[in-house]
């Protein structure tokens, strides 16, 4: 028998022969069995008296009927023993080479937590009640999400989209330092592991290669990117059309060419962090765009946070439960269709750039919500086809706005994130010190602002007419002043009227009666 338990030296001894296979065994090609043996006869006095050792390919006949005359010559053993022993550790090998393959393959099997009973009715309990958006948010600083109230539930409700047909996308943008890719990395651990693929860098044609369903309804989280910037092509496509192809000239073993096509299916849902906006401008036409909180109270609660937690004062058995909870929940979440029955009615500020887009994330990321709250849905199904399907509330609608506006609002804005950023602090600035102008020396100097960022920032806000160039006094420097300081006050009002516009319309429209005036009376016509 083959004795396995040294994988660099497996040992098979029969009464005559001892035979030692060195290095172990190739597991990655099997239509060769290619190994190097140690085989040394069997004699009654302890001593070794002659070893050969020779590398061969077992399932190379010639080579094999080599080795048995060697053998019968050097070791002074019968060829058909020889022989016989040759084939049956070639059985023995082959037999364990599979049982290896087997595990391997069993091991890069995605993990796939199976739940208890317990576990299973704890996050459907969960998934019932009320105020669950709340509730979810709660839970998410629970388990070690500092701050960010809203971007933390909308990132969290973009990769719960994932296994929907139409997956919601999502940028973490701010400055280097301020948390972009802690924020996504902590929200990502409440998704369960078998569905998501953390990406550090990618070789330009590695989307290519994995399997044509192994991408499917997953989460692809990048760190930067910037590293993964040879992929953004492939990833814009994944995104749009939800399947890529590369065709490829390939050889087969007789040295004929043939064009294969290699085809991988989505859909996916994609997250990724930078600090340049503009550069990546395709792909944020594709997403969502959250700007990382970078106010001095977020500081000082994710430094408050630290010391907690150098200080051993943070409960950690309850962010690891909250986390649990949350992955559990993400298993429990089934495929279904949503349709929104109010979806004619919903109409976008007509400020937001870019409308079309953006009226389509708009609507699916209703229907995100719609499908977190499955289980507090009624399941309907449609008469012709029989396929089950859940419907939109105006709840759900209310909700969608309250989180989304400040996507809106930075979908609306004509100046990139991190110079709108800016301007608003200027704008506080200039209104705690009662000014109307300001130098680019004293702003250096009070915002802490680099020169060339600084100039960058002045650069664009002229040329948007956000700010202006006032002449000083003879043999002073030039001064700015702010064109108009309400204005992004004006466009969130804007942005809010024209939301909350849509949900007065529905309620309207949905009422249980119309009342209407005919031939002087008062007719009242049930509505659905």
């Amino acid at each position: 028998m083959l004795d396995a338990q040294n994988p660099n030296n497996y040992l098979y001894k029969t009464k005559d022969i001892e035979l030692h296979i060195l290095g172990g065994l190739q597991i990655n090609r099997l239509e060769s069995l290619r190994v190097t043996l140690s085989i040394e006869k069997i004699t009654k006095t302890k001593a070794v008296l002659n070893i050969l050792r020779q590398s061969i390919d077992l399932y190379n006949d010639n080579q094999v009927e080599k080795l048995v005359r060697k053998c019968a010559e050097r070791l002074e053993i019968g060829t058909s023993v020889i022989r016989k022993t040759l084939q049956e550790l070639t059985k023995e090998l082959e037999n364990y080479r599979f049982l290896l393959t087997s595990k391997q393959a069993e091991s890069q099997k995605p993990f796939s937590k199976h739940l208890t009973n317990i576990e299973q009715q704890e996050a459907i309990n969960f998934l019932k009640s009320k105020n669950l958006l709340e509730k979810t948010n709660e839970l998410i600083g629970k388990s070690g999400v500092i701050g960010e109230v809203d971007n933390r539930l909308l990132m969290y409700l973009i990769f719960t989209s994932r296994k929907t047909n139409n997956p919601l996308h999502c940028i973490s943008l701010g400055s280097s330092g301020v948390g972009k890719t802690h924020l996504q990395s902590k929200v990502s651990e409440l998704i369960p592991e078998e569905d998501k693929i953390e990406i550090t860098v990618l070789s330009a044609n590695a989307f290519y290669y994995f399997n044509r369903t192994e991408l499917q309804h997953k989460l692809i989280l990048i760190e930067d990117l910037d590293g993964a910037e040879s992929v953004l092509y492939p990833l814009r496509e994944l995104q749009s059309k939800k399947r890529i192809t590369k065709t490829v000239v390939h050889k087969d073993r007789k040295g004929n060419t043939k064009t294969i096509h290699l085809t991988v299916e989505g859909p996916v849902s994609v997250a990724g962090c930078t600090t340049q906006e503009s550069i990546y401008e395709d792909n944020s036409n594709r997403s969502f765009l959250l700007y990382i909180d970078e106010s001095e109270q977020q500081d000082n609660r994710i430094m408050q946070y630290q010391r907690f937690l150098s200080a051993g004062k943070l409960n950690e058995q309850e962010q690891v439960g909250a986390k649990e909870l949350l992955q559990n929940v993400q298993r429990i979440l089934k495929p279904i269709k949503v349709i929104n029955p109010y979806a004619e009615y919903l109409e976008l500020p007509q400020s937001v750039f870019k409308p079309r887009r953006t009226n389509s994330h708009y609507l699916q990321f209703i229907e995100a919500i719609t499908f977190y709250k499955q289980q507090q849905r009624e399941k309907r199904y449609n008469e012709e086809t029989g396929e089950e399907y859940i419907e939109t509330t105006i709840e759900d609608i209310q909700e969608a706005n309250e989180l989304i506006t400040e996507v809106l609002l930075r979908k609306s804005d004509t100046i990139t994130g991190a110079t709108r950023n800016y301007l608003e602090r200027l704008k506080a600035y200039l209104a705690n010190n009662n000014q109307t102008t300001f130098t680019n020396a004293e702003i250096r100097k009070n915002l802490r602002v680099k020169e060339t960022t600084l100039r960058r920032y002045n650069k664009q806000l002229l040329a948007e007419d956000y700010i202006r160039k006032i002449k000083g006094k003879k043999g002073t420097l030039y001064s700015f002043e702010i064109v108009n300081v309400d204005e992004y006050k004006n466009l969130r009002q804007q942005i809010d009227n024209a939301l909350n516009n849509c949900l007065t319309v529905l309620r309207c429209a949905t009422s249980p009666e119309v009342r209407h005036h005919e031939n002087g009376e008062v007719k009242v016509e049930e509505t659905n």
